[in-house]
């Protein structure tokens, strides 16, 4: 049978599957159920091209190249509305909150959580490579990895180039245009810090003149509730995205690199998981139903892991936060913005630490006390401005390897199974932030219920 009349007949079924889960939000299904039924018919669909045709075959690429047009739609109209939805939020956190010094402890509070969470992760990740005996002398390459493996040492210098005074400076915009467009690593938090100041600046307005302060809230509230209406739209596509993606993801996977590598992935995933329970724990001393939370925040974290996403997940994870979670808008702000940039438990803690064990233990580097505690500091240092996308976690261990003196070869040895794990990591990445925002909530709940209720973001 032609090429043509495979993918047609493939594109069909696909069809199928969108259509069923359309009927399914008509029927009054929820969006959870239908993300992750999504979830599952993706992947699903995306092994029958895998073993059915192959991975490189010229039905599954032109199957595809289609059923990417969905996911990339998706995708561009999540990263549409980051940045306004970013903005328009921390301005309307500000001036909710009504007070400076409120403002500096949620921050300190989110800023502490995700810190401490990815020192934890580092742990994990240390004690998970040690138990399993993972050694980068163990891998074996191929022609992809060698290829990548040429490309290191220029990204290498490219992010070695940033020192961590340099760093902190770059958190604050110099031209907020080029921010608003992406156009830095570090520029949700550029973005972030003008919100910040651009709703510190409407309030002092607000008390010099109070026609002013009242003009500035119905601005920024109307403002809002147009972006919020935005963001509403565009989640409600979310299972259909997530389908496409899947099926993306795992029709392109290389399966014998994943069974060559398989104690690697196992050893991530179990480190993944551990740290899952280390959430939970926490989650518990936050007063949250752990049952009921899950069913919350599933649709958010299934989001996370088929697009590999901290970053695009910033608004379905503000959104779950304020209206499912009852964490007030400001926290829930600052909790999703800065978790996607600071303290990325899977991809800046986990990571870069095994990769660390692993390249120690082919080179002979003693691992004691002393290079434990020095690389927790790092992860935890590097782990500022680390961008939310897919490859961050190489980006992670780019700047830690070197900064313990261990070659950076490991990197492009695991690239290709590096989509599979970064899954899990991106997951794990955003749960961490939501539970910043609820043991933020908690601590400060006292406080920032002083200035009145904050009302649902949608």
């Amino acid at each position: 049978m032609p090429v043509s009349a495979v993918s047609l007949i493939n594109l069909l079924i696909f069809a199928a599957l969108l259509v069923l889960l359309v009927r399914l939000a008509h029927s009054g299904v929820g969006l959870s159920r239908r993300v992750l039924l999504g979830l599952v018919l993706g992947s699903v669909f995306g092994f029958y091209l895998q073993f059915g045709f192959g991975s490189g075959s010229a039905v599954t690429a032109s199957t595809l190249q289609w059923t990417n047009v969905v996911a990339g739609i998706y995708v561009n109209l999540l990263r549409l509305i980051i940045m306004p939805l970013v903005l328009v939020t921390m301005i309307a956190a500000v001036l909710r909150v009504q007070e400076f010094r409120t403002i500096g402890k949620i921050g300190g509070s989110v800023v502490a959580v995700l810190l401490t969470t990815t020192m934890i992760a580092a742990l994990t990740g240390i004690l998970l490579a040690s138990v399993f005996g993972l050694n980068a002398a163990d891998l074996t390459s191929g022609v992809q990895e060698m290829e990548t493996a040429q490309t290191l040492p220029a990204k290498t210098e490219q992010v070695a180039a940033l020192s961590i005074p340099a760093l902190l400076v770059s958190f604050v915009p110099s031209n907020i245009f080029v921010d608003l467009a992406e156009g830095r690593s570090t520029s949700i938090i550029a973005v972030v810090m003008f919100g910040l100041l651009f709703g510190i600046a409407a309030l002092m307005a607000s008390h010099d003149d109070s026609i002013h302060g009242k003009r500035i809230q119905d601005f920024v509230d109307t403002l809002q509730a147009v972006i919020m209406k935005l963001v509403k739209l565009v989640i409600s596509m979310t299972p259909y995205g997530v389908l496409a993606l899947m099926t993306r993801i795992i029709s392109g996977s290389d399966g014998q690199a994943i069974l060559t590598l398989i104690s690697f992935v196992l050893a991530s995933y179990l480190a993944i998981l551990l740290m899952f329970g280390v959430h939970a724990v926490l989650l518990r001393i936050a007063g949250a139903p752990l049952r009921d939370y899950i069913h919350k925040v599933w649709p958010v974290l299934a989001f996370a892991f088929a697009t590999r996403s901290s970053a695009a997940s910033i608004p379905l994870s503000i959104k779950t936060q304020i209206d499912e979670l009852q964490v007030p808008a400001p926290i829930a702000n600052i909790a999703a913005s800065f978790g996607a940039t600071i303290g990325q438990n899977g991809c800046a803690g986990i990571y870069p630490a095994m990769l660390a064990v692993m390249v120690a233990t082919a080179t002979g580097v003693e691992i004691d006390a002393g290079f434990v505690v020095s690389l927790v500091l790092i992860v935890a240092v590097g782990s500022f401005g680390i961008a939310g996308v897919g490859g961050g976690a190489t980006n992670a261990a780019l700047v830690v390897l070197p900064a313990m003196g261990l070659p950076v070869t490991v990197v492009a040895l695991l690239i290709s199974i590096e989509p599979l794990i970064d899954m899990g990591r991106t997951a794990l990445n955003v749960n961490g932030a939501i539970t910043a925002g609820m043991l933020t909530r908690r601590w400060l709940r006292p406080k920032t219920e002083k200035h009145g209720p904050v009302e649902p973001a949608v």
